[in-house]
C-alpha cells in the first residue's frame, strides 16, 4: 500500500497511495518506517488515492519508544504498518492489575488494546481534565480514582491520600464501593449544616493565619494584613488567663486611653470615647469604676471624666498620671504561642479592640480598612459559616490531618469528598484556598520528604484556581506555588474544568499531563495548543468532534498523544444531564 516518498516537510511526511482508494478506516494508524538502528513511527493523518500524509512522532529504540523524532527517514525508507508486538509501547502495559500501571481507558484505533499510564509518570504530577459539559469530564475522573482502588491485583493502595473538592455533590455514590474493600475507606464531608456534627466540612478557627484570614475577610489591600496581624496578638493576649497577660490587657488599653486624652479632641469627644472603650474593655484594676487615690479624697476614673460648666474636664490630669504608671506593651514582641486556640467570638473581639486602637486614633483611612474586617467578621460570625470554622476540642495541624484522613471505624480514608455544593462560590474558593495551604504547610515539613503524598482534585477549578488579586495582596498563589513547589513535597493538584482558559496560567503551565474531552471555544483549544509540542492542528480538530466519553490523552505519562474511550465508572457520579422527554411528557 505504500509507495515511495515524496516530500517531507517539517514532520509531515508524503507517500504515494499504491492502493489508488482512500481507506478512511486507516486514518490514525501508526506506521513504522525500517532504518538500521532505529524505527520511526508516525500516524496517518489524511489519505486520498493518491497520497498518504503521514506525522512523525517519535522512534523505537532497543525496544523503547521515545518521543520525538531526532532524524528523519530517508527518500528510500520502506513504510509498513505498525506490527501488534510494538503497540504496547506507545498505548501502554496492557497488564492493567500490576501496580505499576494505571488504567486510562481503551484505545479506539485498535480494538482491545487498553492504554494504561505509569502510575508513577501521571499521580507524581500535576494534571488537568478539560472539556466542555456533557462530554464526559464528571464520568471519566471517577472511572479513573475507581481504577486505582478496583483493579490492583497485587496490593491496595491503603496510603494513598486523595481529596476531592465536589463543586455539585457528584461523587459521594461513585466511591462506596470503597468501604466494602478490605483495608480501603472512602469518606465524605458535606456543608449542608443541616446533616449534622459528623458531617459537616470545620476546620479550626485557630488554624487560621493572617493570610487565611485576609482571604475569609476578602482583603482587597495589603494594608489590612498588619491590622489582622495585630488583632491575632491581642486575641492571643485577651483568651489567657494568667497574670502576664492580664498586665498586657491593662497596658493596651492604657495606651489606648492615652492616645484619646491625646487626640486634641474636644472634652465631650474624649469623656464619650473613652466611656466607650472602658465600657467593653476592661480589667479589675483598670475599669470605669477604678478608683483613683489623692490625698483627701477618691475618685473614680469616670468621675474624673466629667465635664464642668466651662466646658471643662478639671480632673483629667488625675486620669493622666494614673495611666502613666502602666507600662508601654509593644506588640511587636509578642509572640503568640503555637498551640494557643480562640473563636471567631474571640477573633472579632480582638479586632474590634485593633479597630479602636489603630483606626479612630490613627487615622480615618485606617479606620475604613479595620472597619471593613470587622463587618465581615461580623457577617460571617452571624451566619451558618461559622460552623464551619467551630472545632469542639483542642487539636493540632497534624493530629487534624491525620483525623481528616481516618474513617469512623478507625481505618485510614484514601479518598475524601469536600461536598461544597451548599455554599456560595466565593466562600468555597476561599475554603478550597485554606485547605490547599493547610496541606501544603504540612507536607513541606515532613521528613523523609514526600512521605505523606497528598493528591488535591478540583472540580470546576477554573472557578477557585484563577489569576486572582492574591499575588498582590499576599504575594503569591497557593495553587501557583503548589504546582510549581509542591511535587518535591508530595502535594500534587488535579484540575477538572470546562474553561481551561479561565485557569491560572501559571498552574496550568505546570501540568504535565492532559485528559481533553470534546471542546469548541477557541480560547480553550489554544491553551490546549500551546501546552504541548505533541499536539497538531489535526489533534485540535479531532477534540472538536470527539463523542461523550472520548478524550484525547497526551504529556510525559503518554508516549504519544492518543484518542482513548473511557470506561463507564460504576457506580456513576450524579452528572448525568436532565431527562428532558420524560419531565416534560
Amino acid at each position: 500500500m505504500f509507495g515511495n516518498i515524496v516530500d517531507i516537510k517539517d514532520n509531515v511526511v508524503t507517500l504515494i497511495n499504491l492502493k489508488k482508494e482512500a481507506e478512511t478506516n486507516l486514518l490514525n494508524i501508526h506506521v513504522v518506517f525500517g532504518e538500521n538502528d532505529r524505527l520511526v513511527v508516525g500516524e496517518i493523518i489524511a489519505i486520498n488515492n493518491d497520497y498518504i500524509k503521514i506525522l512523525l512522532l517519535g522512534e523505537i529504540k532497543n525496544n523503547e519508544f521515545i518521543p520525538g523524532v531526532v532524524k528523519k527517514p530517508s527518500f528510500k525508507t520502506p513504510a509498513r504498518l505498525i506490527y501488534k508486538s510494538e503497540l504496547e509501547l506507545f498505548l501502554g502495559s496492557q497488564d492493567i492489575g500490576n501496580k505499576a500501571n494505571l488504567l486510562i481507558g481503551k484505545s479506539t484505533t485498535y480494538e482491545g488494546y487498553y492504554v494504561t499510564a505509569k502510575v508513577n509518570e501521571f499521580l507524581s504530577s500535576h494534571f488537568a481534565i478539560v472539556g466542555n459539559t456533557g462530554a464526559g469530564k464528571s464520568c471519566g475522573v471517577a472511572s479513573i480514582l475507581q481504577n486505582i482502588f478496583y483493579h490492583n491485583d497485587e496490593a491496595m493502595p491503603t496510603k494513598a491520600h486523595i481529596v476531592l473538592f465536589d463543586a455539585y455533590g457528584e461523587y459521594n455514590r461513585a466511591f462506596e464501593k470503597m468501604n466494602n474493600l478490605p483495608n480501603l475507606r472512602f469518606k465524605h464531608y458535606t456543608t449542608k449544616v443541616e446533616f449534622g456534627d459528623s458531617d459537616i466540612i470545620r476546620i479550626p478557627a485557630y488554624f487560621l493565619d493572617v493570610d487565611d484570614l485576609a482571604l475569609l475577610l476578602n482583603c482587597t489591600d495589603s494594608a489590612q494584613l498588619p491590622i489582622i496581624e495585630q488583632a491575632i496578638k491581642l486575641v492571643y493576649i485577651f483568651t489567657a488567663e494568667d497574670e502576664t497577660t492580664q498586665e498586657y490587657k491593662n497596658d493596651i488599653i492604657a495606651k489606648s486611653l492615652q492616645d484619646i486624652l491625646a487626640s486634641g479632641k474636644t472634652p465631650t469627644q474624649i469623656r464619650d470615647q473613652i466611656v466607650a472603650v472602658l465600657a467593653k474593655y476592661n480589667t479589675e484594676t483598670l475599669n470605669l469604676d477604678t478608683i483613683i487615690s489623692q490625698p483627701g479624697y477618691n475618685r473614680t476614673i469616670k468621675q474624673c471624666l466629667n465635664i464642668d460648666t466651662q466646658g471643662k474636664m478639671n480632673s483629667v490630669g488625675l486620669v493622666i498620671d494614673f495611666l502613666q504608671n502602666f507600662s508601654k506593651v509593644d506588640l511587636e514582641k509578642i509572640d503568640p504561642a503555637a498551640d494557643f486556640t480562640y473563636t471567631l467570638d474571640d477573633l472579632y473581639y480582638a479586632l474590634e479592640f485593633a479597630l479602636i486602637g489603630e483606626g479612630i486614633l490613627s487615622s480615618e483611612v485606617v479606620f475604613e480598612k479595620a472597619n471593613q474586617l470587622k463587618v465581615r467578621l461580623h457577617s460571617i460570625i452571624n451566619s451558618n459559616q461559622k460552623e464551619y470554622f467551630t472545632f469542639d476540642k483542642k487539636i493540632g495541624k497534624e493530629e487534624y490531618i491525620k483525623q481528616f484522613f481516618t474513617a469512623s471505624d478507625g481505618i485510614p480514608a484514601q479518598m475524601v469528598n469536600l461536598n461544597f455544593s451548599y455554599i456560595d462560590e466565593r466562600f468555597a474558593k476561599v475554603l478550597t484556598k485554606i485547605f490547599a495551604r493547610l496541606f501544603y504547610n504540612y507536607t513541606i515539613t515532613l521528613k523523609p520528604r514526600a512521605s505523606f503524598p497528598i493528591h488535591i482534585i478540583i472540580e470546576e477549578a477554573h472557578r477557585y484556581v484563577q489569576n486572582d488579586n492574591d499575588i498582590n495582596l499576599l504575594g503569591y498563589n497557593i495553587f501557583d506555588r503548589i504546582t510549581k513547589e509542591g511535587r518535591k513535597y508530595g502535594i500534587l493538584l488535579g484540575f477538572i474544568t470546562q474553561r481551561p482558559s479561565e485557569l491560572s496560567t501559571t498552574s496550568i503551565s505546570q501540568c504535565s499531563n492532559f485528559i481533553v474531552f470534546r471542546m469548541f471555544h477557541p480560547a480553550d483549544l489554544n491553551i490546549i495548543a500551546n501546552i504541548s509540542a505533541n499536539v497538531s492542528e489535526d489533534t485540535i480538530e479531532r477534540i472538536k468532534t470527539l463523542g461523550p466519553g472520548m478524550a484525547m490523552v497526551f504529556g510525559t505519562a503518554f508516549k504519544v498523544p492518543l484518542i482513548i474511550k473511557m470506561n463507564l465508572p460504576d457506580p456513576m457520579p450524579e452528572s448525568t444531564n436532565v431527562d428532558i422527554e420524560n419531565i416534560w411528557y
